[in-house]
């Protein structure tokens, strides 16, 4: 009897107690493992890791244990005795540095008695449900799994669901401080666990187990490892780096020419203006509603006169009075329930106005991209739109129940993770067909590899609250960590902001200095029209009328100008400041595309040699500007620990600081600033001037 290691090509493969493993290079310094029940292991519905590049990995096999080294890992294998356990013996892996042999993760089982490492309950489908386990490690930091709301920046200690939904995004990839960085290589529902007994990842339903772990000497090379396995971003236009101006929602044609105008006429800077849902005429039509819109093509031309960019707001969704529908649904291009209703929310829609049983075209299905892309061409590209807002692309499913969604591919809770990439996948490829060389796409979610595609994020509909606005300092950070670059905010929230609210007026001017300082500058929300009284004892706002007729027809107005002569001085101070940095981020943007480093850093891993303090609220933009948001309301003055390896110059004053603790006054328009001291000859301009 042969043992039950051995060498297949590159790979290492283990077969034992009717389970094979297969593990093999995937990129330097990085191994790929996939594990199933049976004779052969399984590849995803979707996986986020591109093919790799030819390695030479060097395997050792013997009857007990074997191993496999790529550059700077090794993944060894043995084995293992379990006394007392019903099945005494299972074999076992733990992930080292080939260099000097440190433990980088490991597996763990809970017990002598079970479950196993790699726990697989098999499904009626044939998939199953699957829980893989590894060790847990004092003073480790981890970094990413997407976008979280929970406000941590660290995740150790959180448990977070892997499901797409509004605000929250799943990317499951992070970066570890002890020097490694792991995929989940699965894009089923589930779940994330960093307890401090233990890490848990969990497939609701899955073919197999599959992920991808690498090391590195620094979490740059372990992010730049992890964007080289999955895909490099592109070049971010230098219009996007400009101030985007956008609301719920500019009604028609001629008020988004009046706002474009006014900007002009007061000479602020404007770079992009977006147009919201409801320009359309019926969900899963994917036109204008020409009532409303009567010449979007004139539209783009002259809002491009004023060296103003044009975005316009699409939802994969379809309502069942759209023209559409009933082809979509014959030919197997809708989303169904596991019974065959082809209808999974209940939102409004725009003809009839009201609420509306709608479903999802199947992204999973490549002929259902492809009709709705044609759709898209021929009812914005054609008119000259080449900039889209993806919304409510998770799919976001009411209830989320992923386990009663059917897809082309299988059941939901194995694969909708991989929605929103790739419905963003056929918008990428489409305008580059169209030769669309400096389009972007808005997405309000995406998954593992999203990256390569123009693809910026935003962290979706939050409140407008000082909770929710610390929060997304951290989600910001995460969605870094997780490889993406072109991220942004709502300034202000999206929910339930007043004007006349003092608190709102506050967190609105701090959002604004955090959205200038952000890799995306964009303002968006829901703002409480005047006519509706800000301060109400139940703490509702009473909008007198439902609520979906005041969603669905207009906010309040959410210009620059919109807040009065006090905060427009400010916020023409914040445009001017966007505007000078534009040049610093423009390099910030190409070194992305170049390295994978994204703008926006988590000070540890800007500074991982140095005991940069995390948990701040404060952040890298690029290598020279450490940004401290004021997060408080009231607060004059924030606090924080500079990174020691440099010294720090205050941008407004110019005052020197040494590293360590120290404070900054921040008034209105002014957050605490600090730059790099070698790199303040550089950027004194940039900050000497932002005042007119």
């Amino acid at each position: 009897m042969t043992g039950p290691f051995h060498r297949d090509g590159d790979a290492l493969v283990v077969r034992f107690g009717g389970e094979t493993i297969r593990i093999e290079p995937w990129g330097p310094d990085a191994l790929r493992l996939r594990a199933r029940p049976g004779l052969e292991v399984a590849e995803p519905h979707v996986s986020a890791l591109l093919p790799p590049a030819a390695a030479t990995p060097e395997i050792e096999v013997a009857d007990t244990k074997a191993r496999i080294a790529n550059g700077r890992i090794a993944a060894e294998l043995r084995i293992r005795r379990r006394l007392g356990a019903e099945v005494p013996y299972e074999p076992v892996i733990r992930y080292v540095r080939t260099d000097t042999g440190e433990e980088l993760l490991a597996e763990e089982r809970s017990h002598f008695a079970g479950p196993s490492p790699r726990t697989f309950k098999p499904l009626a489908s044939g998939s199953f449900r699957l829980d893989a386990t590894f060790k847990a490690y004092d003073h480790e930091v981890l970094w990413g799994l997407g976008q979280p709301q929970h406000g941590q920046e660290d995740l150790k200690g959180s448990s977070t669901r892997l499901l797409q939904q509004n605000t929250h995004v799943v990317i499951p990839f992070v970066v570890s401080s002890r020097g490694y960085g792991f995929l989940w290589n699965n894009p089923a529902t589930g779940r994330a666990d960093f307890a401090t007994n233990g890490t848990r990842w969990t497939a609701d339903a899955t073919p197999g187990l599959d992920y991808w772990i690498t090391a590195g000497g620094s979490p740059a090379d372990i992010l730049q490892s992890y964007i080289a396995a999955t895909g490099t971003p592109p070049l971010l236009p230098d219009w996007a780096t400009g101030f985007w101006q956008c609301k719920l929602r500019y009604r028609t044609q001629a008020e988004v020419l009046d706002v474009a105008r006014e900007y002009r006429r007061r000479g602020l800077p404007l770079s992009c203006i977006v147009i919201d849902f409801f320009a359309w005429t019926k969900q899963g039509e994917w036109r204008f509603d020409p009532a409303e819109w009567p010449d979007p093509a004139g539209l783009v031309e002259e809002l491009a006169a004023m060296d103003i960019k044009t975005m316009v707001s699409i939802w994969p969704t379809v309502a069942a009075n759209a023209e559409t529908y009933v082809g979509m649904r014959d030919r197997g291009y809708l989303l169904k329930t596991e019974r065959g209703v082809p209808a999974v929310i209940q939102f409004p829609d725009k003809d009839p106005l009201g609420v509306h049983f709608l479903t999802y075209y199947d992204a999973f299905n490549p002929e259902a991209r492809d009709f709705h892309w044609e759709r898209v061409r021929a009812g914005y590209v054609a008119q000259g739109f080449t900039n889209f807002w993806l919304d409510a692309c998770e799919p976001e499913l009411r209830p989320a129940h992923p386990e009663n969604t059917r897809t082309a591919l299988g059941n939901g809770a194995e694969m909708l993770s991989a929605y929103p990439l790739l419905h963003a996948s056929r918008y990428a490829e489409g305008l580059k067909a169209a030769g669309a060389e400096d389009a972007v796409l808005l997405c309000r979610s995406t998954w593992a590899g999203g990256q390569r595609y123009p693809t910026i994020l935003w962290s979706g509909d939050v409140w407008s609250t000082w909770e929710d606005f610390r929060a997304q300092i951290a989600a910001g950070l995460h969605a870094a960590m997780s490889g993406i670059g072109w991220w942004t905010t709502d300034i202000g929230g999206f929910y339930e902001g007043h004007p006349k609210d003092p608190g709102f007026r506050e967190l609105l001017v701090r959002w604004f200095e955090f959205g200038v300082f952000s890799p995306i500058c964009r303002l968006h929300g829901v703002r409480v029209p005047g006519g509706v009284p800000f301060s109400v004892e139940a703490g509702e706002v009473d909008y007198g009328k439902p609520l979906f007729e005041v969603f669905t027809d207009t906010g309040g107005d959410n210009e620059v100008w919109s807040y009065g002569p006090e905060l427009l001085a400010i916020f023409t101070r914040l445009l001017d400041l966007r505007e000078r940095l534009r040049p610093y981020l423009k390099g910030l943007f190409a070194d992305y595309a170049a390295t994978g480093i994204p703008p926006m850093r988590p000070l540890g891993f800007a500074f991982p040699e140095a005991g940069a303090v995390s948990g701040q609220g404060a952040y890298m933009l690029g290598a020279d500007l450490l940004v401290a948001p004021v997060v408080e309301p009231g607060a004059r003055r924030r606090g924080v620990v500079l990174p020691a390896g440099s010294d720090w110059v205050h941008v407004w004053t110019g005052e020197r600081r040494v590293a360590g603790p120290t404070e900054a006054d921040s008034d209105l328009g002014r957050p605490p600033v600090f730059c790099r001291a070698e790199a303040w000859p550089d950027l004194r301009e940039v900050f000497a001037t932002s005042d007119g």
